[in-house]
């Protein structure tokens, strides 16, 4: 239950003594992009309830080095020995271009760092991030140590990584060491702990050391972080060959704003998650964080015109999904319910030119720059039902259209009112379904099948099929390979296709029972589209769905 007067358990932390009256960050702007690191891999993975296998964590690796991060943590090599065959298959693998580089996560134990070292070796740029807990709880609670044990931690783990490195020249080694929890650290016990570590690796311009200065856990709002980035900023030693990094977790539900702060405070970097993933509510979110930047005219130095693909790798990968209203990638970010809003919206494309400065309403950032549409949803009048299209189709056919599609439909009912000028009853909406998914067999037909499975085939072969086909009232007999049956069949359609999303249910019980799917994909570089497919069979279905979104394709 929650206390009446939460002052007697809880109390506000302040983290200088005394007002930081030095702060000149309030007046700062951002003007260009930090350092980005990806700690998707390592904070984002350890957080998980079900950890990436090797196979997801390289997918995910190869979506952060294409949307263009430089700097990706791979993971805690000496925690699990799946992290650790994860960094050597990249070495091993010549997975890692020359321009990025791979971080390697370790505590302050001599065995751990020696493994972590390992662990990158041969890499052509590697790093080692070394951590120890410096906040005042920690000390106390957890390692009964005081201060100058904490420092001496932090001092001898940094030599212990110097040797390490040593073992292995071929690799250009750099360095970053935290103060874990600095958020609740006095801040100058963390300069005084940072200065020391400083000592020791003795950096250059040339050779920067990073300190990342992390809301381990975020304790306070964001401005005071921002007080304690400045001093930092302010007072670190060689403060010209020091990155500073930060890592703000989402405690309090103010990592963005928190990381922006930080920036204009002094930081030169941030790491995070796509879609903030992370420990507890999460580390700071980078897309967040780089489309903030864009819509205020700066270029963030990574791309995500794709940014449905990017959410779609994500959530396959974490095995969690983005939530419709999260900003900028979100199903519904781009979708207005409201009357006024869609007219409002409506009027502002009428007027926007195409190079001109971006001024839709309610829209801070124009949807085709993430290869998005603006998706105006129209409610469905009374006699449709109170659950509105999707509502009917679920409720009179069976069919439980994914919100995109729920979404994506709603246009086509929209066409047809605007066309008539009247209300649509039941049969409308499965008729104007009908048409635009299920009937959708022209130029590509689907005749007939066969698959035949080869667990001990190269990668993408395990599965042939043959196929034939009637396009455009020709028979064509193709063939194709894949790791499953369906990417085995857009192999064999030999078009440039690509699933972005699945979606399959059953219809019906016992004997009646048949299968309907659901395929997202995308054409080329076409914004991505529906098609449906319903089949006893829910391979046959599956392929029904992907001839109906290519047909619709081509006929736009």
């Amino acid at each position: 239950m929650m206390l009446s007067n939460p002052a007697t358990k809880y109390i506000p932390f302040k983290p200088f003594e005394r007002d930081f009256s030095e702060r000149t960050w309030p007046t700062k702007r951002i003007t260009h992009p930090p350092v980005w690191m990806s700690t998707d891999l390592r904070d984002g993975n350890q957080s998980l309830i079900e950890p990436m296998s090797v196979e997801r964590k390289l997918r995910f690796f190869d979506m952060l080095l294409k949307i263009g991060f430089k700097e990706i943590e791979v993971g805690f090599p000496s925690a699990s020995q799946t992290d650790f065959d994860f960094v050597r298959k990249l070495v091993d693998d010549n997975l890692i271009p020359d321009d990025v580089t791979i971080i390697a996560l370790t505590q302050a134990r001599p065995e751990l760092i020696e493994r972590t070292v390992e662990s990158a070796a041969g890499a052509k740029r590697a790093m080692i991030h070394l951590y120890n807990a410096c906040a005042p709880g920690f000390r106390r609670i957890v390692f009964n140590m005081n201060r100058e044990q904490v420092k001496q931690v932090a001092v001898e783990g940094t030599q212990c990584v110097m040797d390490n490195m040593a073992k292995y020249p071929q690799t250009e080694w750099l360095y970053e060491y935290s103060p874990e929890v600095f958020s609740t650290t006095e801040p100058d016990f963390a300069l005084e702990v940072c200065n020391a570590v400083t000592e020791i690796w003795k950096p250059t311009p040339q050779r920067k050391i990073i300190y990342n200065l992390p809301a381990t856990i975020e304790a306070t709002t964001p401005n005071m972080y921002a007080d304690q980035i400045e001093y930092m900023h302010n007072n670190l030693n060689k403060r010209d060959s020091i990155v500073i990094s930060l890592h703000p977790h989402n405690d309090r539900g103010t990592a963005v704003a928190a990381a922006e702060l930080g920036l204009m405070a002094g930081a030169d970097r941030v790491e995070g998650c796509l879609f903030g993933n992370g420990e507890r509510t999460g580390n700071v979110d980078i897309v967040t964080l780089a489309l903030n930047l864009y819509t205020q005219g700066i270029h963030p130095g990574l791309d995500f015109s794709d940014i449905d693909e990017v959410r779609r790798c994500v959530e396959f990968c974490n095995q969690l999904p983005v939530h419709p209203r999260h900003p900028y990638a979100g199903d519904l970010v781009f979708t207005a319910f409201s009357g006024s809003h869609q007219d409002a919206i409506k009027k502002g494309f009428a007027v926007q030119q195409a190079d001109a400065i971006w001024e839709v309403p309610y829209l801070p950032i124009d949807p085709a720059d993430l290869g998005r549409s603006y998706d105006a949803v129209i409610r469905v009048n009374s006699q449709s039902g109170k659950g509105g299209v999707s509502y009917l189709l679920e409720q009179e056919h069976g069919l439980a259209l994914p919100r995109r599609l729920q979404i994506e439909f709603s246009r086509a009912i929209q066409r047809v009112t605007d066309e008539t000028g009247r209300e649509v009853t039941a049969a409308d909406v499965y008729n104007i379904f009908n048409s635009e998914y299920l009937a959708q067999t022209q130029p590509w037909t689907l005749i007939k099948h066969r698959i035949t499975g080869d667990p001990s085939a190269a990668e993408g072969q395990h599965f042939t099929i043959e196929v034939e086909f009637d396009v455009d009232g020709k028979r064509r007999a193709l063939t194709g390979r894949g790791d499953g049956a369906i990417s085995a069949f857009v192999d064999s359609l030999g078009e440039p296709v690509r699933i972005m999303d699945y979606h399959e249910h059953a219809i019906g019980t016992g004997t009646d029972t048949r299968a309907a799917c659901y395929v997202e994909v995308r054409i080329g570089d076409a914004p991505t589209g529906f098609g449906v497919g319903v089949d006893r069979d829910i391979v046959t279905a599956s392929f029904k769905a992907v001839l109906s979104a290519l047909n619709r394709h081509i006929k736009t």
